[in-house]
């Protein structure tokens, strides 16, 4: 798999490193979540961006409350896979 590629199956072992997420400016929380498969992105900008309760952003997508859990779950575990490549790199030069 190429690094710029997303894996979808996110195990609970991958480590979130929430506090990395939080730093991310706007823009940059804007940037990593139009770079996300398309089915996360509605309830990851609801979430993070919009800072709307699961609840009312699972009825806006018509999906039940557990299966957004597990997108913005997936979504932040990508996010931070993705942050922690670009430190790795950024550590290579």
């Amino acid at each position: 798999m190429r690094d710029d590629e997303f894996d979808l199956d996110v195990t609970a072992a991958q480590p979130i490193d929430d506090a990395a997420i939080a730093a991310l400016s706007r823009d940059e929380l804007i940037q990593a979540i139009v770079a996300l498969p398309p089915e996360l992105r509605m309830g990851m900008g609801g979430i993070l961006l919009e800072k709307r309760t699961y609840s009312d952003v699972s009825q806006e997508l018509g999906i039940r409350q557990a299966e957004l859990v597990r997108q913005v779950h997936r979504g932040r575990a990508l996010i931070s896979r993705q942050l922690a490549g670009r430190a790795g790199r950024a550590g290579e030069a």
